[in-house]
C-alpha cells in the first residue's frame, strides 16, 4: 500500500516515480531543489470506505487539523483557548456502540504481542492502519486520536499543500511509537535531567557569582538542550557531517557550557564577563570584541550509531547581533557554502540537506514580529539559496520583553509565520522534556524526508524578567504569580524519575553538587585564563589580518591581454544550435567589436570574473535580474528563446578546471539576500560573493545587515568577509529612490582614521569607479589579497555604454593595478584643480569640452576612486604638483548633506595643509536636501546647470 513508502526517502518503483520540479535556468551552476516524491492514490478499496463512512473520515480529519487547539501544551494554561466543538464525534452523527472500519481512514499502532495464549483466546488483529481492513469501536478511535493529537504536541500540518506531507505525517504520528508517551529507557532519561541540572545550577552560579550580570538565562526553557542534544543525536546518525546553528541571547550560556553540548570552557566565560577579552589582542589590532550573549563556539560532537560506529557531527553556533532574527540568513549562507562544497565534487549523488543543515533557535515575539524572518523563510525554497530544509525551534516565552502576546502578534501562534511556506508546526509544552526530544524527533523525520523546513514550537516561559535584573511583575503580575509559585522544570523531572525510580535523592544531590564543585573550580582559574588565537583556521589557515605588516593592500592584479580577449569571447560564445534573443546579437557582436579599441564595464567585468575564475575562484551574483543585470548591460546567462533553457558561457568556455559562476536570481528581498551572502563569505574565502542592488538606494532595506554584520563583524568577532556590495548610483534625472547609494552612510560607518599612514586596521573600502578597468581591477584585487574586506562600490549607470568611460586591454595587463586616485592630463600650471568622484566627472568634462580653452586650461580635475581607505598619499603626491593653485574645489551631484562631502572635507584639508596650501577647499554640489533628488525635470536640469557652473567658473 502507499503508506509504506512514507518511512524513508527510497527510491520508488516505476509506479511510484519521483518528480524533480524544474524551472526555467535548471542547467545553471548551483541550481538545485529537493527532490519531490510522488506517491500513489488511494486505494479503490480505501476511497469505497472513505465514501461510506464519510461521517467518520470527517471527525478523523477534523481531529488532525484541530486538535492542537486543544492539547497541552501551555506550562502555565494561561492561552487564550475556546472549547473545540470539532473534537466532538457526536457532531459528525458517530456512535458509541458501532464499530467503524478504519481502511483509508486512520492509522492505529501495531497492537502489542497477546498475552493470552492462543489455545484459549484469538487474540486481535494487528494488522493496522490506513490501507487495512481493521475494524475498532468509536471508543477506541476517540482515544487514540486524542492521545495523538491533543496530548503534549500538538500538530499543525492539514495546511500544507502537499498530500504527500499530510498522508507521511498522519501515518507517522498515529503509528510510531515516538509520538506517544511510552516511557524511554534509562539511559537517555538520565541524559536529559543532566542537561536540566546542569543549566539551572549554571544559572544558579552564575547568578550568585555575578548578581548584576545580564546573562539571559535558560530558566523556564531548559527543555530546549533535550531538544538540542537530541537533534545533534538523530543527525549525526543519518550521516550529518556539519550543523550550521544560530540563536538568540536566551539560553545561549547553558547550550556553550555544557560539556555534552558544545563544551565551551566555563573558566573563558567567567573571564569574559570579569572583563578579559575573547581572544589574543595582540593578534588582532583594532577589534573590539563582543557581550556575552553574542559568544559563539565550534565542537565536533562523538556520538555511536547503532552498529557502534563513531559519528561524528560538527555543530557551529555563529556570533550574532542583538537585532534579532538577524542572524538567520546569515546561517542560511554558511549552510549553503558548505553544502555547495560537496555539491561541487558530487553533483549527481549528494542531495541538499544530506551531510550539512541549518538549525535556528528563535524567540516568540520575534519570530513574529521581524520581517527578515518572512525574507528568509522565503529563500528556503528556491533552487539558488536552498540548503535542504531548517529545523526551526521557537522558545515561546509568551511574551516579548514586557508586551505579551495578544499585543505582539496578530496570529493565533507566533510560528503562524511559517505558514507561509507551508512548513509544518508542532507546539510542544516545555514542562515535558521526553515530549520535547519526541516532536524533534518526528521534525526532524519530515526534515529527511522532504528536505523542507519545519518548526518546532517550545512554550515554556521566562523564570525572571526581560533579564535577570528586570521587575516582570510591572506589567505581567498573573504570569509571574504563576511562575514564581511553580518548581523548575528540571525540578519538575527530576521529580518523575524519582517516582519510577530512575533517580534517587542522593545521587541527584551528589550529582548537582558535583557540577558546582567543578563551576567554583573553573571560577577559581578564570584570572589565569589566556585566550588564543583561533580567527584564521582550515581554510583560512593561509590569511592574515589586515593590520598585518606583511599584508598585501595592492597586489598586482594585471591579466595578460590574450587571455583578457580569450575570455571575454568565451562570455559570449554559445552552442550552435542555440536560439538567442535578436536584439542581443548586437550585444555579442559589439563586445567582440569592442577588443579591438576599448571596452565597456559589462566586457572589464566578465574580464575579471573569467581571469578569477581561471585562477580557481568560485563567482556569486545574487540580486533581483543579475543574470542580465539591472540595466540589461551584464548577459552572463542567455536563455533560449523556445526551451528557455539557459547557458552561462563561461560556466562552459572555460576549462574543467575553472571554478564556477553562479548567477543567483534572487527574491525581492534586500535584506535577507544580503545577509545570505554575508554568511556565503564567512564560510568559503575562495568565493566572490557579490550582491547587487537594482538600485542603490534600494539597500536601505539591508541597513541593519550592513551595520551589524558587514561593518562590524571583523572588529566584533575577528570574521573576514570579502562580500562585495554592488549599487548602482548616479544622478540623471531619476528622482528620489533612483539616484543615490547613500554614499554619506558608508563613509559614516567607515572607522577610516585621519592619518597618512597604511590602512590595515580599516573595516570597508568605498570605491566609486569611473572606468573599467577600475571595476576589473576592484573586483581582482578583492580575490588577490592575502586578506578578506567588505568592498562597497558605487557602480555605475549611465556610464554603462558610456564611450567616454571605456578602456583598453592595457590599463588590464600585468603590471596595472587599481588606482586610488586618477587624473587628468593638463598642465601642473592649472590654477583651479576640481576633486571629484565617479560619474559627475563626465559631466563635467563634458561642460569643460564647451568651454573657451583658456578657462579649460587653468582647469584640471583629480578623480577619487577610492574614498575608503581615503588616499592620502596618493593626493598629496598629486595636489603637490600643482604649484600656481590659487582655487580647489570639491564638485558633487549629491545633495551638502549627503554624498562625500562631510566626509572628504576635513581630509582633503589635511593633505592641503601637508602640502602648504593656504587656502580653503570650496564646494560645488546640490543644496542640502530632505531628499535624495528632486522629481521633476525641469528642476533636474537646472541643478545640473548650477552645479556646473559652480564648478567650472
Amino acid at each position: 500500500m502507499w503508506y509504506k513508502y512514507l518511512h524513508k526517502r527510497v527510491s520508488l518503483s516505476n509506479s511510484t516515480k519521483c518528480r524533480i520540479r524544474l524551472y526555467h535556468d535548471d542547467a545553471t551552476f548551483g541550481y538545485r531543489v529537493p527532490t519531490k516524491y510522488e506517491l500513489p492514490d488511494y486505494t479503490q478499496e480505501e476511497l469505497d470506505n472513505r465514501n461510506a463512512n464519510a461521517p467518520l473520515l470527517r471527525y478523523v480529519e477534523s481531529v488532525r487539523r484541530h486538535g492542537h487547539r486543544a492539547a497541552q501544551i501551555d506550562p502555565l494554561d494561561l492561552m487564550d483557548r475556546d472549547p473545540v466543538g470539532a473534537l466532538n464525534p457526536s457532531r459528525y452523527g458517530l456512535k458509541d456502540t458501532q464499530k467503524y472500519p478504519l481502511q483509508g481512514i486512520l492509522h492505529l499502532p501495531p497492537s502489542p504481542e497477546p498475552t493470552v495464549p492462543p489455545s484459549t483466546a484469538a487474540p486481535e488483529r494487528t494488522e493496522t492502519g490506513e490501507g487495512s481492513d481493521v475494524t475498532v469501536s468509536l471508543e477506541k478511535i476517540k482515544k487514540h486520536l486524542m492521545e495523538v493529537y491533543v496530548d503534549k504536541i500538538g500538530f499543525e500540518y492539514m495546511h500544507c499543500p502537499e498530500k504527500n506531507e499530510r498522508l507521511w505525517f498522519s501515518h507517522h504520528v498515529e503509528t510510531d511509537a515516538s509520538s506517544f508517551p511510552r516511557p524511554f529507557e534509562k539511559e537517555r532519561q538520565e541524559h536529559i535531567w543532566k542537561l536540566l541540572m546542569r543549566s539551572e545550577e549554571l544559572d544558579k552560579f552564575l547568578g550568585k557569582k555575578f548578581p548584576n550580570l545580564k546573562r539571559y538565562g535558560c530558566e523556564g526553557a531548559e527543555s530546549m538542550l533535550p531538544a538540542l542534544s537530541s537533534l545533534f543525536e538523530v543527525s549525526a546518525k543519518s550521516g550529518i557531517s556539519s550543523i550550521v546553528l544560530s540563536l538568540p541571547h536566551r539560553g545561549r550560556l547553558s547550550l556553550l557550557c555544557d560539556p555534552d553540548l558544545l563544551n565551551f570552557s566555563p573558566k573563558a566565560l567567567f573571564a569574559k564577563i570579569k572583563g578579559k577579552p575573547e581572544f589574543d589582542p595582540t593578534t588582532a589590532p583594532g577589534a573590539t570584541g563582543d557581550v556575552i550573549s553574542h559568544l559563539s563556539a565550534s565542537r565536533q560532537i562523538p556520538f555511536k550509531s547503532v552498529e557502534g560506529e563513531d559519528r561524528n557531527v560538527e555543530v557551529k553556533i555563529l556570533q550574532n547581533p542583538s537585532h534579532l532574527e538577524a542572524v538567520n540568513p546569515v546561517a542560511l549562507g554558511v549552510t549553503r557554502a558548505k553544502q555547495m562544497e560537496l555539491l561541487k565534487t558530487s553533483p549527481t549523488e549528494c542531495q541538499l540537506g544530506d551531510k550539512a543543515m541549518c538549525v535556528q533557535l528563535h524567540g516568540d515575539a520575534a519570530f513574529a514580529g521581524q520581517g527578515v524572518v518572512a525574507e528568509s523563510l522565503g529563500l528556503s525554497g528556491l533552487p539558488h539559496f536552498g540548503s535542504g530544509g531548517t529545523v526551526h525551534i521557537i522558545v515561546n516565552n509568551n511574551i516579548g520583553y514586557t508586551t505579551p502576546a495578544s499585543l505582539a502578534r496578530s496570529s493565533v501562534y507566533s510560528s503562524d509565520i511559517a505558514k507561509m511556506i507551508g512548513c509544518p508546526i508542532l507546539h510542544v509544552n516545555g514542562d515535558y522534556p521526553e515530549a520535547v526530544s519526541r516532536a524533534v524527533d518526528i521534525a526532524f523525520r519530515y526534515r529527511q524526508m522532504f528536505r523542507k523546513d519545519v518548526v518546532i514550537d517550545l512554550i515554556c516561559y521566562r523564570r525572571w524578567g526581560h533579564n535577570e535584573l528586570d521587575e516582570p511583575a510591572y506589567t505581567q503580575p498573573k504570569m509571574y504569580e504563576k511562575i514564581r509559585a511553580r518548581k523548575s522544570v528540571p525540578d519538575l523531572y527530576e521529580t518523575r524519575l524519582k517516582q519510577q525510580d530512575i533517580l534517587s535523592e542522593e545521587s541527584a544531590s551528589k550529582l548537582r553538587q558535583e557540577y558546582t564543585a567543578y563551576l567554583e573550580e573553573q571560577f577559581s582559574r578564570m584570572e589565569s585564563y589566556q585566550p588564543e588565537s583561533n580567527m584564521l583556521q582550515v581554510k583560512w589557515k593561509n590569511f592574515v589580518w589586515p593590520a598585518e605588516s606583511h599584508a598585501d593592500h595592492n597586489p598586482d592584479t594585471g591579466v595578460d591581454k590574450q587571455q583578457l580577449v580569450e575570455i571575454a569571447k568565451a562570455s559570449v560564445t554559445l552552442p550552435d544550435n542555440f536560439n538567442i534573443h535578436t536584439r542581443l546579437k548586437r550585444h555579442v557582436a559589439s563586445r567582440l567589436k569592442s577588443l579591438d579599441s576599448k571596452v565597456d564595464f559589462a566586457t572589464a567585468e566578465a574580464m575579471a570574473f573569467g581571469s578569477l575564475m581561471r585562477e580557481g575562484n568560485d563567482i556569486r551574483i545574487s540580486g533581483q535580474d543579475v543574470g542580465r543585470g539591472t540595466f540589461s548591460q551584464r548577459h552572463a546567462m542567455f536563455v533560449d528563446q523556445q526551451t528557455e533553457s539557459c547557458y552561462i558561457p563561461l560556466n562552459q568556455e572555460l576549462g574543467d578546471s575553472a571554478g564556477k559562476l553562479e548567477l543567483a536570481n534572487s527574491s525581492l528581498s534586500e535584506m535577507a539576500v544580503l545577509g545570505f551572502e554575508v554568511g556565503m563569505s564567512w564560510s568559503n574565502p575562495k568565493l566572490l560573493p557579490i550582491w547587487e542592488a537594482q538600485f542603490g538606494d534600494f539597500m536601505n532595506g539591508a541597513q541593519s545587515m550592513i551595520d551589524t554584520f558587514i561593518v562590524g563583524a571583523q572588529a566584533k568577532w575577528l570574521k573576514q568577509s570579502g562580500i562585495v556590495m554592488m549599487l548602482p548610483h548616479g544622478y540623471d534625472g531619476a528622482g528620489p529612490e533612483h539616484s543615490s547609494c547613500k554614499v554619506e552612510r558608508f563613509l559614516q560607518l567607515s572607522n577610516d582614521a585621519r592619518t597618512f599612514d597604511t590602512h590595515g586596521e580599516i573595516n570597508l573600502t568605498f570605491a566609486n569607479p569611473s572606468t573599467p578597468a577600475q571595476l576589473f581591477h576592484l573586483l581582482r584585487r578583492q580575490m588577490k589579497r592575502n586578506y578578506r574586506r567588505p568592498l562597497i562600490i558605487a557602480s555605475p549607470k549611465g556610464l554603462l555604454r558610456s564611450p567616454l568611460a571605456a578602456s583598453s586591454l592595457d590599463e588590464m595587463t600585468p603590471g596595472t593595478t587599481f588606482q586610488p586616485i586618477l587624473e587628468t592630463s593638463s598642465s601642473s600650471s592649472a590654477k583651479k584643480v576640481i576633486l571629484c568622484s565617479g560619474k559627475h566627472y563626465y559631466t563635467l568634462l563634458e561642460a569643460l569640452s564647451k568651454s573657451d580653452k583658456k578657462s579649460s586650461s587653468n582647469i584640471s580635475m583629480v578623480r577619487i576612486e577610492e574614498l575608503s581607505p581615503f588616499p592620502y598619499s596618493e593626493l598629496e603626491r598629486g595636489l603637490s604638483k600643482y604649484k600656481n593653485m590659487e582655487e580647489i574645489i570639491w564638485a558633487q551631484e549629491e545633495p551638502f548633506n549627503q554624498g562625500p562631502w562631510s566626509y572628504v572635507k576635513p581630509r582633503i584639508e589635511d593633505v592641503l595643509d601637508q602640502i602648504g596650501y593656504k587656502g580653503n577647499i570650496k564646494y560645488a554640489g546640490r543644496k542640502s536636501g530632505a531628499t535624495t533628488a528632486v522629481a521633476v525635470g525641469e528642476w533636474h536640469k537646472k541643478e545640473v546647470d548650477e552645479i556646473i557652473k559652480a564648478a567650472l567658473y
